[in-house]
Order: structure tokens, then sequence, then C-alpha cells
């Protein structure tokens, strides 16, 4: 071990800012779809030990920085495939674009190293002291919390998303953001058990075993609960439909016709039982709501609500992703809306979701009048920018009980994604991943099946090209279709749990957490152990 050290210790003081780099793209193998989670234990034991080497602050702030962005160029690559499907811009663009948002998201890491840094003992710099580790746990927890709202915020990939489902229970108790702190106290136990630290890294172990234990038992409990509640209650009766619709023909016009067969063909009822109707993120081209000038359609709101009636049974209801246009005085679209439409079978519209948290550069071009003068322009189609909502709603179903409503990455924002003056019996978000790459999708079905641990609350997703998907309240997967695979699931919506204290509390907990932590941390130095 000792020589093992050396070789490494060498390699560290020769090349820090590259091997802080290299750890960094290590760690993001613990995402999906590697799911490599012990890497990433081993990568970020081994940048908590580097960045205590760093005799000046400002070394760690730039060793932090320089694993958060092997970090997110790694487990972000996906957004460079996005690139790919607007012809107006050059794919090698994507790559720059991964680059440079990797660029800024490292900034968090390194606030959180600079931080950790300074929590050291003043007279013993020993990377195993327990004022640094339970300061660089308690700072990626508020570091990512900032993350997640600064500048509209970027929450992909929390790295508590590694634990789910199995070890993610806590999750219901301290959010992801909390849970991706724990996962920095796991990397803790590595450091103290290397440097023989054996007491304290079996007490700190034992600690968050105790955590775990408790957080599942809770987690059995609220399946009990919600077995007890729903005897005798209705199942809701669910059709989720994946017409394997690509990005590259989802816009083209030629193909609306052989896309919208896909979806019918899938939907057509099996029986007379009324279901509930789940289509994906802008499932049709067509605008369902009436007032527009006619030449905005290619055929009238009562045909376009028809063609899906027919395929309706007399009890059935549907939700579907579609487009609705915002005019001003004159008649001229200058705004539309990223919706959820509800479809009753007599071909009336129900309620209607607005997307609330909207994709910059995607749903939106910000600086328009700055970008759009250099030749930039939106991923998604069109001219006009989408408007957003006004944030998460719950939308009563009658028999098919109550929905909360998130569309796309919506679903990534710990904390945001219910209402919480109105709790919904499941949470539908349906999605357009057919951009996402390879590694986009698989995460983002992760990050969902997260919501579903954190809120108690069942998940269903429906997606174009995949992975659609029905997740019960303690986040495991009860029905899916892949990637690349027409298909439909028919199924129920699983009952949810009572609220979590998460659900009650929100991002309170883990900011909460993260300051418990950083308590610890400070009274651990003063005492100079």
């Amino acid at each position: 071990m000792t020589a093992t050290s050396s070789r490494i210790a060498a390699f560290a003081d020769r090349w820090p800012k590259l091997l802080a780099l290299l750890l960094g793209a290590v760690s993001a193998t613990g995402f999906a779809p590697l799911h490599l989670w012990p890497l990433t234990l081993l990568a970020l034991a081994g940048w908590m030990a580097l960045v205590a080497r760093s005799p000046q602050g400002w070394r760690a702030l730039g060793l932090g920085w320089a694993f958060g962005v092997g970090h997110f160029v790694i487990g972000l690559n996906w957004i460079a495939t996005a690139f790919t499907y607007q012809a107006a811009m050059p794919a090698w663009l994507g790559w720059i674009a991964v680059v440079l948002l990797s660029l800024y998201l490292a900034v968090y890491p390194a606030l959180a190293a600079w931080g950790a840094w300074m929590m050291r003992p003043r007279a013993d710099a020993h990377f195993a002291a327990p004022s640094y580790l339970l300061a660089f746990a308690g700072l990626w927890t508020f570091t990512e919390w900032l993350r997640s709202w600064v500048f509209t915020g970027f929450a992909w990939n929390p790295l508590g998303v590694i634990a789910v489902p199995h070890v993610a229970a806590p999750a219901r108790w301290i959010g992801s953001y909390g849970m991706s702190g724990v996962i920095c106290l796991l990397a803790a136990v590595l450091i103290l058990a290397w440097f023989r630290r054996r007491v304290a890294a079996a007490a700190l172990f034992a600690s968050l075993l105790v955590l775990w234990g408790a957080a599942f038992l809770a987690q059995m409990s609220g399946d009990v609960d919600a077995a007890v509640r729903s005897k005798g209650a209705k199942p809701i009766a669910i059709t989720v439909v994946q017409p394997n619709v690509g990005q590259q023909d989802k816009w083209e016009g030629s193909k609306a016709e052989a896309n919208f067969a896909k979806l019918a063909r899938l939907t057509a009822p099996k029986d007379d039982k009324p279901r509930l109707i789940l289509w994906p993120e802008a499932a049709i081209p067509d605008y369902l709501e009436t007032g527009y000038p006619s030449y905005y359609y290619d055929r009238s709101p009562a045909a376009a609500r028809g063609r899906l009636t027919g395929l309706m049974n007399p009890g059935d209801l549907m939700l579907l992703g579609a487009l609705k246009l915002e005019f001003d005085r004159e008649g001229n679209a200058v705004g539309a809306r990223n919706a959820v439409m509800t479809v009753h079978a007599d071909g009336t519209l129900g309620a209607r979701y607005d997307k609330s948290h909207l994709v910059p550069y995607g749903e939106y071009l910000p600086m328009r009048p700055i970008l759009s003068a250099i030749g930039l322009s939106r991923l998604a189609p069109g001219d006009i920018d989408f408007w957003p909502g006004p944030g998460a709603r719950t939308l009563d179903l009658g028999a098919f009980g109550r929905a909360g409503l998130q569309i796309c990455y919506e679903i990534i924002f710990s904390g945001q994604v219910v209402d919480r003056d109105h709790r919904p019996d499941f949470i539908f978000n349906p999605s357009n991943d057919a951009w996402f790459g390879a590694w986009g999708p698989p995460q983002h079905l992760a990050q969902a099946r997260l919501r579903a641990i954190e809120e108690g609350l069942p998940v269903v997703r429906a997606t174009p090209t995949g992975i659609s998907a029905v997740i019960d309240a303690d986040g495991r997967i009860l029905a899916s279709l892949p990637m690349h695979q027409a298909g439909r699931i028919d199924s129920f919506v699983p009952k949810p749990h009572p609220p979590t204290l998460f659900a009650r509390y929100g991002n309170a907990l883990p900011v909460g957490f993260a300051l418990l932590l950083l308590v610890a941390a400070i009274a651990f130095r003063r005492r100079g152990r």
C-alpha cells in the first residue's frame, strides 16, 4: 500500500489538474447507462484526497473545477446529439456546447472543493480529517442545490441518482441533494479506511447504514399503509403509447400521417373498459383549440379532436402533448405553449397544463436579437419562442384521479414537481427523449425514479422513442418499453404513499442536512481532531 500510495502521490504532484480531470471523467460512469457506481466512489475519494494536498486555496479551487469539467463533459455527452437534428447549425457545435456548459457547471464542484479545503484543521492537513470530509459532503450538497436554480438552474445528474433505486430510500427524508451528500460520505469512508482510521470509518459507515435502514423501514411502512388505504379502491387503468417516432421524422410534414397512424394503431382499444390514454410530449402537430386565424390550421380543431376520439372507448380520457399558440392584438402568433391537453371521449377539451421550466436554446433563445443576428437558432423547430406556464399543477381527472404534470426535463428539478397544496395521486411525465442520444433517456428515467422516491408518488412516463415506464412510489419500474421500440403499456397506476417528509418540506431538508454537516465539521475543526 505504501509503494502504491507513493507512486500515486508522485503523479498527483506532477499533474494534479490532469489527474483531477480524469477522476471527474471516471466519476460520471456511475450514472446511467453504465451504472459503474463503485468507480464513482473511488474517483470521489481520490479527488477529495487530491484537493486536501493542495498547498493553497486557489489550487484547491482549480482542482475542483478540473474535476467538474471531466465529470460534466462525460455525463452530459448526450447534449451533443441534440445538435445533429438542427440543420441550421453544424453537428460539431454540439460538442462545443457540451464543453462550454461543463466549464460553467464545474464552478459548483470548484466551490465545494475550495470550501472544504478551508475547513482543514490548522495543525493537521491529513486527508482523513473529519472536519474536511464532513465539510466536503455538506458543501457538495449545498452547491448542488445552488446548481438547481441559479440562472434558471440545470439540475441534471445529481450525484445521488447513482443510488437509485436500491439504496436511495433516504431521499424520502433528505431529497436528491442530501443523497448526493451521502454519496460523498461513502467516499469519505473509503478515505478513512485507506488511511487505516478504522474506528472512524466504521463509525461513519454504521451511521450511514442506520440512516438507510430507518428510511427503508419507513418506506416499507408506506407500502403497507398504501395497501390498506387503497383496499377496495378501483384501480386506474392506463394505456401508455410509445410510437417510436424519431426526431428526424417528428416534424417532417410529409410523415405526419404515418406518425399519427403509429399512435393510432397502438392506441386502439382491446376491450370496452374505461382507461386513461397517455401520449408523449408534442404527440401531434395539430392545434386542438379553436379561435386561431384559419390559416394556422392544417385541419379544423373539430376534425383533429375527432381523430383522437375515434380511438377511444366512451369512458376513456386522453392526456397528450400538444402546442398552443399565443397571439397579439393584430392576430400574429407571438409565442407558444408546450402543453398537455385533456381530451374527453365526446371530443371536448378539459384542463390544460403548460410547461413551466423551459429549456434554454431548446425551447427559447436567450438574448434572441443578438444570437439570431449571428445565425443561431433554437434546437427545436420554429421561429417563435415558447412561453412558460405558472408552475406545478394538479389536474382533476374525475374517475381517473388527480394527476400532477411535468413535461420532459421538468421532472429533474427536485422539490419543484408537485403542487403541495393539491397533492396528486401520481405524476405524468410526457417527454420527447428522441434527441437525447444513447445516454440521455436512461439518465432521464433514473431521475424520474428519484422523484417518485422523494415524493412518495408513482410516476408514469410516455416518450416517442423510449424509455416509457410505469414507476411505483418506491422508484421501482413495474413496466417499461425499451428505447427505439414501438409498443404500448396496458397497466394500472400504482398506489401513492402518504406524503413523505420531503414531500412536506421540500429542499429545506437537504439544505438543513448540509448545514448540519458543516456545523459538525466546524466542531471537529475547533477540537483539532
